[in-house]
This record gives structure tokens, sequence and C-alpha cells, in this order.
């Protein structure tokens, strides 16, 4: 048990210089290239961060697990939106770009009605099965190359270098994104697995340790990340990594674990479907209630009320 609590501790110590090291690195990127911190984010931090859930997701669907592929990336994208995102807001107001508004939180939206209709495609059209086929995982990986080579062509707002801050060599600022990945990915694991190992000693249930523990952990180097840039005043760079990581997610990773095998939507409730469009719907209405164009600390409240109240849902029908 003891040493347990100390690689623990030791799984977050790493968790937290790798998202520090992550989020200087890609600014100085994102410089160097003539990119937007918020393209750096949807895109390279976005891909990293996300490491975990593509691991799990495509172990899962190796081993004919389409509950785990599945489930892991919705409970990762619900967790994303609205505790992260929530949490990073109340630490740091972001702002809502034109572009945001108009292009990357509406993609966010589309990509996730189109998975659910998708995975529902028998349930609402009457035809063909309840789950992503290797086709469909064809279709999404395709959208995916589609999206990023379109990301990847913008360069504009390119961030300036802030007062004081010290200008970074490329082949450094490279070795501190490897760095950072690095720590945060073996960190999130080292954390996760000794977290469900003390929970297990407590008399915690296995269920329970998968809804929060383990949904939880795969999406800590993203939690890391945005509070990471939330501290730097990097907002659209915690912004861009929670958009891209739930694109990536959807895209490529589902993409890939339906071509690995089919995808059965069974073990898949209309309310965690429910729950996973809300969670995508709530980053647009921050363009229009309240503050407008600003994911502003009464959103972020907000956000962690519906998380919680789905933790709640989940807790009760366990």
């Amino acid at each position: 048990m003891l040493l347990d609590i100390i690689l623990l501790l030791a799984g977050l110590a790493l968790v937290v210089f790798g998202a520090d090291y992550l989020v200087e690195g890609a600014s100085a990127i994102a410089r160097r290239l003539g990119l937007s911190e918020f393209i750096i984010g949807l895109t390279i931090v976005g891909m990293g961060t996300s490491a975990p859930e593509m691991v799990v997701s495509f172990i899962g669907a190796a081993n004919g697990n389409a509950d785990i592929a599945l489930g892991n990336v919705v409970g990762s994208n619900i967790f994303n939106t609205l505790l992260i995102l929530g949490i990073t807001a109340l630490l740091l107001p972001m702002p809502i770009t034109k572009d945001n508004r108009k292009k990357d939180i509406p993609m966010n939206i589309l990509i996730t009605v189109m998975l659910i209709l998708l995975g529902l495609e028998k349930t609402i059209f009457g035809f063909g099965t309840d789950g992503l086929s290797r086709i469909d995982g064809g279709i999404l990986l395709a959208l995916f190359i589609a999206y990023m080579w379109h990301s990847f062509a913008q360069k504009d707002d390119v961030p300036e270098p802030a007062e004081g801050e010290k200008s970074v060599s490329p082949w450094l600022a490279l070795l501190m994104i490897a760095g950072g990945l690095a720590g945060l990915i073996f960190g999130g694991n080292l954390f996760v697995d000794n977290a469900t190992s003390i929970a297990h000693t407590l008399g915690v249930s296995d269920k329970f340790i998968a809804i929060t523990i383990l949904a939880g952990g795969t999406s800590m180097p993203e939690l890391a990340t945005c509070v990471a840039a939330a501290v730097k005043k990097k907002g659209q760079l915690a912004l861009g990594n929670i958009i891209g990581s739930n694109i990536f997610n959807v895209l490529l990773i589902l993409g890939g674990s339906a071509l690995i095998t089919p995808l059965s939507f069974v073990g898949m409730s209309y309310v965690d479907l429910c729950a996973l469009l809300v969670s995508a719907m709530a980053l647009l209405t921050c363009c229009y209630v309240g503050k407008r164009n600003v994911l502003d600390k009464l959103d972020g409240a907000l956000f962690l009320l519906l998380w919680a109240a789905y933790m709640a849902y989940l807790i009760i029908n366990l």
C-alpha cells in the first residue's frame, strides 16, 4: 500500500512536469512554424495527449472487446470537455475566436453527430447494424487525414513571445515536446495503475474503478496540459488540445479500432450518447450565452455541474 502511494505520487509528478515541458515546447514550435497556438494544440498536443486512449482502444479492439474501445473514447470525450475545460475555464477564461466559433467547434459537433448516426444506423434508419463497421472506420480515417491536412495549412494568429520569455531553439523545443509527452504518458499510466491498486485494496468495485479512475486516468494528460496552459495564460492552446483530442479520439482512434474489429454499440446506453452530444454542444453555447465568445468561469461551473450529474447517474446505476 505504501509503495503504491509513493508510485502514485511519482506518476503525478511526471504528469505535472511533462505537461509543463509540452506546453513550452509546443508554443516555441508554433512560433517557429508560423502556426497559431490553437493549431498546435489541435494537432501535435491533441494527438500526443490522446496516446493513452489510443493504446487502450486499439488493444481492446485487437482483443475483440468493443466495449473497451468504444467506452474509452466516449467517456474520455465527455471527461475532456465537461471536467477538463470546466476546471480550465475556472482558472483562465478562454476567448473563443471567429475560427473556433465557425469551424472548429461545429466540426467537433458534426463529428460527434456522425459517430452517433453511424453507430445507431439500424435503430435510426432501419438498415445495417448498430455499430461501426470496417467501412465506417475507413470513412472516419479518411476524414481525419483531410482535417489534419487542412489544419496544418493554416498559418494565422501566430503567437508572439511573452515579455521576458526566453527564445527556445527548434531542437530543444522538439526535445521538450517529446520529453513532455513521455512524461505525460508514462506518468499517467503509473498513476492509473497504482490508483487502481489502492482502490482494490480499499475494496472498491471494478466497475466503479473503470468509470472513475480509468476513464479519468487516460484523460490525465489532457487535464495536466490544459491546467499548465491556463497557468501560462495560453488559453487557445488549452482549447485546441481538447477539441483536437476529441476529434482525434473519434476519427483516428475509433476509425482505427473499427478497422481492427467492427465495434458494436450494444453496450452504449442512450444516456451515454446523449451526454456525449451535450458535451459537444455545450462548447457552442459559450459563444452566444452569457459573456459572448468567452469560455468563462460561469461556463466552467456549468460544465462541472453537467459532468457531476452524469457521474452521479453512472454511480447510481452501477
